[in-house]
């Protein structure tokens, strides 16, 4: 019974891992696809909407693959090696998500304004 739980966990880990991948390269073509037609309306593109349309695909998907890698651990044996491994992997996606929030934004995540919400509307 255990050997199918870890299965269909592993099975779970993987499609995520899956989603997260297909996350980062759709928004990568649908960024670049927006920006080879320039124009969307009556506007034209600039560098620097296709630059924070690509973080932030990134972004969505680096999120989703820290997730898998989560659920992942779940399955593996509690080795100090693997947990080291998982925990750099982590780290590195977490830090490449702060860099690339800190680059569409333009500002530290700390440093954003109370009320995001009512700017968006």
């Amino acid at each position: 019974m255990e050997d199918k739980v870890g299965k269909l966990i592993e099975i779970t880990a993987l499609v995520i891992e899956v989603v997260g991948i297909l996350v980062m390269v759709i928004g990568t073509f649908l960024a670049l696809g927006r920006y080879a037609f320039k124009r969307q309306g009556k506007e034209v593109r600039s560098f620097q909407q296709i630059r924070e349309e690509l973080g932030r695909a990134i972004l969505l998907g680096l999120e989703i693959l820290i997730a898998a890698d989560i659920i992942a651990t779940v399955v593996y044996d509690a080795e100090m090696e693997q947990i080291l491994k998982l925990g750099l992997i982590i780290l590195i996606r977490t830090f490449l998500s702060f860099t690339l929030e800190v680059e569409i934004e333009g500002k530290l995540p700390w440093k954003q304004e109370k009320n995001r919400t009512t700017d968006q509307k």
